[in-house]
């Protein structure tokens, strides 16, 4: 097997063979025009040093930090190349589409390109998804970037410009080398930072420092769609500013020259978030800090993106660390790069105190429940890894038996499960945050990428504490195992235990889904939104009661025990079977076809819970345990 690093030269020898009329000097200007972003239209003007002859042009196909060739290539518009105010025809490539093939006439120094970008009105996606509607817009970079083939993108010098709509206000981890009323000009970077610095803009602004007393500095920029959706309280303020304080304790060191959270607050992009070196790219719906439940179901996206600073950016699988964004990515160890992540932000989330230790528990408690599901009989942890490309678009139904992404939250459970390990062996000496400080820790630096293999990683947690962790990963990540990990939970001093009380975690997410979820009783997670989609199956479990009637993904309910679908009416049925031989009478249309399905299940109501395990020593709290002081806030 060719090593990582080994690889990335070779690629970087053909690369350097390829032939461009590229100038491989100069600096090259990118003009985006967002005046028209309320219309979620983008426009870009290109100048790019050029020699006479054939070149080809390129489009950002793999974006760090999205994992798959999902670069939205198809909402690339209006592409008109010119050159000595001639224009020059271009073609695409035939089989890779994020390419532009050209030939550069002779007495030709520039080239020039203008194209729009045509944001999406719907749908979900990171980078690719909605960035734009009437009072904010997310620009990422890899949306305008055209770039000569031939060389890597460290080597290649961008100078951005922006002009946004009148009396909007921005933030970026970019300079501003000038700014007047009618454009912003960027001091030069490589189009690897470029690509690394989104732009957050909108009518509605904030701008946030956080914890002054830490250098570099961190500022919360907020772009919301509506000025009282602004009303962050002073209380979420100082969590997010000792989520500063803790990242600073539990690594020891900080790789960025300052760090920008750029959140949006829309309720018309898709919820997610997106890593950057000195910033990150979070969008949550419009009230979030003005609601206490869609609070709850964000409270750890920004301390998960933040973290990605360290585990991500900084620190990066070798086979994520490629030369520019066409050579294809190795998704192989995003049980690290993601799942390290997931379980490094939950738990910065708990010790700033943005996340209580017992929503912490029940979110822990619903993570080891869901993957405790059918889709482990036949695919190891591993390869929904390695398939992240195909996993991240396949949708929602039967997730149970497909598998999704589950690198996060697993991540999650492997990690914890690591970390007890650590402080149980060690008779509390030692844990994973020795680990985190040993591998991303000091000394401090500006944004650079170390890239990593798994041998270093078990290396570092060997100099950590002495054991055997090749075979622990080995049994846990790349094995075909039929349930999840619970090491971590148990040795941690607590047990996944079901009840009827309702999981306040999922309560929160169904509120804010508009979802009824019934996993782990019925086995199925219903859609409760208005119109058709109301009643519809999102997913059924395999093996459970609803799967064994005959009910699948898609179907709607139309009736419950003779009553039209409402979650009460579900709600009514389970407990009316509870205890009895009488099954729950659903009716369902499936494409046109109405049929009646008779539900086996008399359990009553079952939620997962984390109860304390007083045979053991609380080795879970003692991880959520912020390592600042919260009184004096330092």
């Amino acid at each position: 097997m060719v090593r990582p690093k080994r690889k990335l030269f070779l690629l970087l020898g053909v690369l350097a063979f390829i032939p461009s009329a590229w100038a491989q000097s100069g600096t090259i200007r990118l003009s985006a025009d967002l005046r028209e972003a309320p219309r979620r239209i983008f426009h870009a003007r290109l100048e790019l040093p050029v020699k006479p002859g054939p070149m080809t042009l390129l489009y950002p196909k793999w974006i760090p930090g999205e994992h798959a060739p999902d670069g939205p290539i198809a909402d690339l518009v209006g592409l008109k190349l010119s050159a000595n105010g001639k224009t020059i025809p271009w073609r695409r490539d035939e089989v890779d589409m994020y390419m532009f093939h050209i030939d550069v006439p002779s007495g030709a120094n520039t080239l020039e390109a203008i194209y729009d970008y045509l944001s999406p009105a719907g749908g979900e996606g990171f980078s690719a998804g909605p960035t734009a509607d009437q009072m904010l817009a997310v620009l990422e970079w890899n949306l305008l970037v055209l770039y000569p083939s031939g060389a890597p993108t460290d080597s290649l010098t961008y100078q951005a410009s922006l002009r946004i709509p009148q009396g909007w206000k921005f933030a970026s981890s970019l300079t501003a080398e000038k700014q007047d009323d009618d454009e912003i000009l960027f001091a030069p970077v490589s189009l690897t930072t470029l690509v690394d610095s989104p732009v957050l803009a909108g009518q509605n602004f904030r701008s946030i420092p956080l914890a002054p007393d830490v250098k570099p500095p961190h500022h919360l920029n907020i772009a919301a769609d509506s000025a009282a959706a602004l009303a962050i309280s002073d209380e979420e303020v100082a969590a997010y500013s000792r989520l500063v304080r803790e990242a600073g304790a539990l690594f020891g060191a900080r790789h960025y020259d300052h760090y920008d959270f750029l959140v949006s607050l829309t309720n018309y992009f898709y919820p997610n978030g997106l890593e950057h070196h000195q910033s990150s790219d979070d969008r949550i719906p419009e009230r979030t800090f003005t609601n206490s439940d869609q609070e709850e179901n964000s409270n750890s996206l920004l301390s998960h993106e933040f973290t990605h600073s360290w585990n991500g950016k900084y620190r990066r699988p070798a086979g994520l660390a490629t030369p520019d964004f066409d050579q294809p990515m190795k998704d192989d160890l995003l049980w690290i790069y993601e799942g390290l992540t997931q379980y490094i932000g939950e738990f910065l989330s708990a010790r700033s105190g943005l996340r209580t230790e017992d929503d912490y528990r029940e979110a822990l408690a619903r993570v080891a429940a869901y993957l405790d599901w059918p889709g482990r009989s036949w695919r190891s942890l591993e390869d929904t890894a390695v398939a992240a490309p195909l996993l991240y678009d396949t949708g929602r139904n039967w997730t149970a038996w497909r598998r999704g992404v589950d690198f996060y939250d697993e991540g999650w459970l492997i990690w914890l499960d690591a970390d007890t390990l650590i402080r149980q062996q060690s008779h509390g000496q030692k844990s994973l945050d020795d680990f985190c400080r040993r591998f991303y820790g000091p000394p401090d630096s500006s944004p650079k990428l170390v890239p990593y293999t798994l041998d270093e990683v078990i290396a570092a947690l060997n100099a950590t504490l002495p054991f055997d962790w090749r075979g622990f990963f080995n049994a846990r990540v790349y094995q075909v195992n039929p349930h999840p990990p619970l090491g971590g939970i148990e040795r941690g001093g607590w047990q996944l235990v079901y009840n009827d009380q309702e999981n306040a975690v999922m309560r929160v997410r169904e509120t804010v889904d508009d979802l009824l979820d019934l996993s782990f009783s019925v086995g199925i997670v219903v859609q409760t939104v208005s119109g058709e989609g109301n009643g519809r199956l999102e997913d059924v479990i395999p093996m459970m009661p609803a799967a064994e009637a005959g009910l699948a993904p898609g179907m709607r309910l139309i009736s419950v025990n003779g009553r039209g679908f409402t979650p009460g009416a579900l709600h009514e049925a389970i407990a009316e079977a509870k205890g009895s031989n009488k099954p729950i009478v659903i009716t369902a249309d499936n494409g046109g076809f109405v049929l009646t399905y008779n539900v086996q299940y008399h359990g009553g109501e079952r939620f997962p819970h984390l109860v304390r395990d007083t045979a053991q020593p609380d080795l879970l709290s003692d991880a959520l345990r912020p390592r600042t002081s919260r009184e004096n806030g330092k």
